[in-house]
């Protein structure tokens, strides 16, 4: 279960690394943005301080560089291994709890007739004593049911907890199961959004290297065409980013509920024995 909880930290650390980059990569594409709208207004002067900004531009690391592919990868490989160690840890606790009820089933039998052979037992040895109108009463009425009850509630309550384990389990198996598909999926709309923004850089980078071709003219336009297509890429990534803090959160908080309940209910039972 510790495992769990030290997953959905580092997924949700990585959530927020990724958006820190997307408010990065946002704001830089607000100027660029600003400065395709209107070059054709600007003075020299500005436009000097235009084209050394949009140079900065392009020799900057692009934001979505980490974490990558190999990073995802990591990622991925982490969360599946959490999972095949939570699912075996499932089915070790449904085993248990499958020899649990067998042997309680049985011990229902042999109580009763162990409680009887008892009780019959010790009448026989104290009627052959001197003391056997005092303890045959006493003997008769020891409270067996008692006993019984709570032998087997010992089991009943094990089992019960083992029960609590498992949905503990469940929702934590669940939780990684999800985080894994969502980062999957993270780590295709990073990688193209990765793509996009060294494509843009590339195109800057000519257009600033051929200011009087009109050609370079021509790709400015196309950037401003695109720039609609790769601000929606930009918000489907961080609906995505904030969909999955959300599951984080969910998965934890479930997985808590589900520790502090057992918890409650088993100190509950405690006190009641």
């Amino acid at each position: 279960m510790l495992d769990f909880f030290d997953l959905s930290a580092e997924a949700s650390n990585i959530c927020s690394h990724l958006l820190k980059n997307i408010n990065q990569i946002q704001s830089s594409y607000q100027f660029i943005r600003a400065v395709l709208s209107s070059i054709d207004d600007y003075s020299p002067d500005k436009l000097n301080l235009i084209v050394s900004e949009l140079y900065s531009f392009t020799v900057k690391t692009n934001p979505f560089s980490t974490p990558n592919k190999h990073d995802f990868t990591l990622i991925n490989g982490r969360y599946s291994s959490v999972l095949t160690h939570l699912k075996s840890k499932r089915r070790n606790v449904a085993r248990k709890m499958k020899i649990i009820a067998y042997i309680h089933k049985a011990s229902g039998i042999c109580m009763t007739a162990a409680c009887g052979l008892i009780a019959i037992s010790a009448v026989v040895i104290a009627a052959h004593t001197l003391t056997a109108l005092v303890m045959g009463p006493a003997i008769l009425s020891f409270p067996l049911k008692r006993v019984k009850k709570k032998l087997l509630s010992f089991k009943f309550l094990r089992s019960r907890f083992l029960r609590k384990v498992g949905q503990q389990l469940d929702v934590a198996a669940k939780g990684t199961y999800i985080l894994n598909r969502d980062f999957d999926t993270m780590s295709r709309l990073v990688a193209r959004l990765h793509d996009e923004v060294e494509h843009d850089k590339a195109m800057i980078r000519f257009c600033l290297e051929r200011k009087e071709d009109k050609f370079s003219l021509q790709v400015m336009k196309e950037l401003k065409k695109s720039d609609s297509g790769f601000r929606k890429h930009v918000e489907e990534l961080e609906e995505h980013v904030y969909l999955c803090l959300l599951t984080i959160n969910r998965a934890r908080a479930l997985v808590i509920e589900e520790m502090t309940a057992s918890s409650i209910e088993h100190l509950s039972c405690y006190n009641n024995t």
